[in-house]
């Protein structure tokens, strides 16, 4: 098979309210369109991995920092709300030569679940949902938001931000080294480290996000294109109860549970992860292959 292109290929796309986006895109055009969304407090590198191997193969991968993270703008002064991060996602798919395959990590997929169940058309051709539904376990969220409240001065150095983070992820084996977590974390005028979101998202958007719930179930039961949801067997978010309550309101949704897997599935099983992403995406072209049916 012929090998592509996997080194991102970095742009800044503008929001409707004047912010910058940082966008990568790997892979060659003509092949389908996989856009990454990430999830809360997370950057575009967290699909570094599986948007390498996948764009490898032919397929066109894009990933991009949700605004208030990573290397796109904050909103001056705060004030975060759900519609801006559904627009952007919006724009970044409307900005893709084709209609492309929503990935989306708890946040990014609760966003996708929004724009998929409220727009039309759809702009995304399918959907996978990593490790989220419209309803989820409290305890989980809440964990995940002591982790990133729980220093706000910063680190001293690498090697402390490295420590806190094996903590709160004692399942990953290797710690992340330096040229990992530089991109993760910025140096204030102080000379502290600290992490690359703006501290007002705490205030603004996750502050009241399960009083979004009833219109995250009522857009996922208008969801009308092919979904598939990756679940971890040891996650604390997404659990057998919400997992079905998902497949009641989407009925037509497919589920892959990767056992060994947290909320972090990306990180703690990239490779399983990779496959059925791939798989999903081989069987989406065989199907619009058919005779009869139109492609994209």
């Amino acid at each position: 098979m012929r090998m592509f292109e996997v080194v991102p290929r970095t742009s800044r796309l503008k929001t409707p309210d004047g912010l910058e986006l940082a966008v990568d895109t790997r892979g060659a055009a003509g092949g389908p369109v996989l856009l990454f969304a990430h999830g809360f407090g997370q950057t575009r590198g967290a699909w570094s991995g599986s948007a390498a191997a996948l764009a490898a193969n032919g397929w066109q991968c894009v990933s991009f920092d949700s605004r208030g993270h990573g290397e796109s703008d904050r909103v001056p002064g705060g004030g975060y709300h759900i519609e801006q991060f559904a627009t952007d996602l919006a724009i970044v798919a409307a900005a893709q030569p084709d209609a492309p395959i929503l990935v989306g990590a708890s946040m990014g997929g609760l966003l996708g679940l929004v724009v998929a169940g409220e727009q039309r058309p759809t702009p995304f051709r399918a959907m996978v949902l990593v490790d989220i539904t419209p309803r989820w376990e409290t305890a989980g969220v809440e964990r995940i938001l002591a982790f990133m409240q729980a220093h706000p001065d910063g680190f001293s150095d690498y090697a402390h931000a490295a420590e806190a983070i094996a903590e709160y992820l004692p399942q990953r084996r290797e710690r992340k080294t330096e040229d990992q977590l530089r991109p993760l974390l910025r140096e204030g005028d102080d000379g502290r480290l600290r992490w690359h979101w703006d501290p007002a998202l705490l205030a603004g958007v996750v502050s009241d996000s399960e009083r979004y719930q009833p219109r995250l179930m009522a857009a996922a039961a208008k969801v009308d294109v092919p979904v598939l949801l990756l679940s971890g067997g040891r996650s604390d978010v997404v659990s057998r109860a919400t997992v079905e309550e998902f497949l009641q309101l989407v009925p037509h949704a497919r589920h892959v549970e990767l056992p060994a897997a947290t909320h972090m599935l990306a990180g703690d099983a990239n490779d399983a992860f990779t496959r059925e992403i791939a798989t999903f995406v081989r069987d989406l072209d065989r199907h619009d292959a058919r005779p009869g049916i139109a492609a994209g």
